[in-house]
């Protein structure tokens, strides 16, 4: 036994028995196989939003096929109220929805969009939305300013992606 406790061979065996039981330690760990994305309720916001902002507050009708809500933020602060709601999309893209209240109303847009150059405008079904894109990032936004807030539908994905976001969008009546 002294023999392996010794120079550079117990060195080896001692490597090689620390390997053998890290291999087994992970055929024997159970893994998630399947892709979990965390998903949200975010009717409480919505809710919130609607009793609170001074705006017309729009959310989507319903969530394009395959698309998950995955975060939910309502923040009233100094007067102003902002509600972010993110998305991962079928195609596993990220998109989130931004509307605010805050002023300049063309400042939130530059913000949430990343960029404040417009590259031209896009007919969502009876609203001209304005489209915009950051290259160094990959973001797409279309920046859709009212006279009372600023809808934005920004992210990674596509641009039919976010035509869907931006097509589902309704109205919805104050709290």
């Amino acid at each position: 036994m002294q023999r392996f406790a010794q120079g550079f061979y117990g060195y080896v065996f001692a490597v090689v028995v620390c390997l053998g039981m890290v291999g087994i330690f992970l055929l024997i760990t159970p893994t998630g196989r399947s892709e979990h994305i965390p998903q949200v309720d975010y009717t409480i916001d919505l809710s919130n939003a609607r009793r609170t902002a001074s705006y017309q507050v729009w959310a989507p009708a319903a969530a394009p096929k395959g698309w998950i809500p995955t975060s939910s933020r309502m923040v009233p602060s100094k007067g102003t109220v902002t509600w972010r709601l993110g998305f991962a999309t079928a195609s596993r893209a990220h998109v989130m929805l931004a509307q605010s209240d805050e002023k300049p109303l063309a400042e939130f847009a530059d913000r949430m969009a990343g960029i404040a150059r417009s590259e031209g405008t896009q007919q969502v079904g009876e609203a001209t939305w304005e489209r915009r894109f950051r290259p160094d990032k990959k973001q797409r936004s279309l920046v859709r300013v009212l006279p009372d807030a600023t809808i934005v539908v920004t992210g990674t994905a596509d641009w039919p992606e976010l035509t869907a976001l931006a097509a589902s969008l309704k109205p919805q009546p104050a709290a």
